[in-house]
């Protein structure tokens, strides 16, 4: 066989070989002519489906304004601080007070992300409204309790000791959640009671307590608990008639809405219901 022959030979060989590398690359591409890993796109659904199968909560950043009920500021105030610590750039700012005068003032337009009530009633007037961004979700409950002066000096033992001659007591106004599960509670013990004072949140009613302006008033637990060094409490049976829940939501007008999702699923995960529990507040 000639040299030139050879020569041809191997040349076609070389093609034909180089034509069936090509052939088993493109078999191995997508339409794109990209390689058969995992493309960026498959990766960012696959994150998308880990977070919504339950993963991490996106981090937050900017002004995140939150309405909650005045029995919990203690609790919101060290959960604020938590949650901005692990969202750097985040900065939750509280107002505190009556879960009816939060909720008129939501639906009267103040600027909020988020709404945490005393109770589903009040809550259902934002929501009744087209205030809330989905359906609210109840994080804790809370009971009453007789808040009285240390050392209870009119020997308060139950409800009906309040109706006894001398006795003066604070109770919430009926609009509010704590003043509507203490008349339901009253209710529930037949007891009629007129109390010298109507308070537009509960802390309005201890602080009566802890000045010694009266010498009883039905609160809950946790703000017993918070106080504990001022003021001392009595439990009674018909507390178990009138419990609250607690719902929460992110405002439908919330303008900071990324951040308002991330502090409401905050608030239900475990680390923050391990701080209301401490504080007396009872798991939903």
């Amino acid at each position: 066989m000639s040299t030139r022959t050879t020569t041809r030979r191997l040349a076609v060989a070389a093609a034909a070989a180089l034509v069936l590398s090509l052939g088993a690359t493109a078999c191995g591409s997508d339409g794109g002519g990209k390689s058969g890993g995992s493309s960026p796109a498959s990766t960012a659904g696959s994150s998308a489906s880990s977070a919504a199968g339950g993963g991490s909560v996106p981090k937050a950043t900017g002004d995140i304004t939150v309405f909650a009920a005045a029995s919990l500021k203690e609790t919101f105030t060290d959960l604020g601080k938590k949650f901005e610590a692990a969202n750097p750039g985040a900065k939750v700012k509280f107002n505190f007070g009556g879960s009816s005068s939060l909720a008129t003032s939501i639906n009267s337009g103040a600027p909020a992300d988020v709404f945490a009530a005393a109770s589903p009633a009040t809550m259902k007037t934002v929501t009744d409204a087209g205030g809330a961004s989905g359906d609210p979700k109840t994080f804790v409950k809370n009971t009453l309790t007789i808040a009285v002066p240390k050392g209870n000096p009119k020997h308060v033992a139950g409800l009906n000791d309040l109706t006894a001659s001398g006795v003066k007591v604070a109770l919430c106004a009926k609009e509010v959640p704590c003043g509507a599960a203490a008349l339901t509670a009253l209710k529930a013990a037949n007891v009629n009671l007129t109390p010298v004072t109507l308070e537009q949140d509960v802390k309005g009613a201890l602080t009566k307590v802890e000045l010694g302006e009266v010498d009883a008033s039905l609160v809950y637990k946790t703000d017993v608990k918070a106080d504990a060094g001022k003021i001392d409490s009595v439990d009674f049976p018909e507390a178990d008639k009138a419990v609250n829940d607690y719902p929460i939501a992110a405002l439908a007008k919330a303008p900071n809405k990324d951040g308002a999702a991330a502090f409401v699923a905050y608030i239900q995960s475990p680390e923050a219901k391990q701080v209301l529990t401490a504080a007396g507040f009872q798991a939903p």
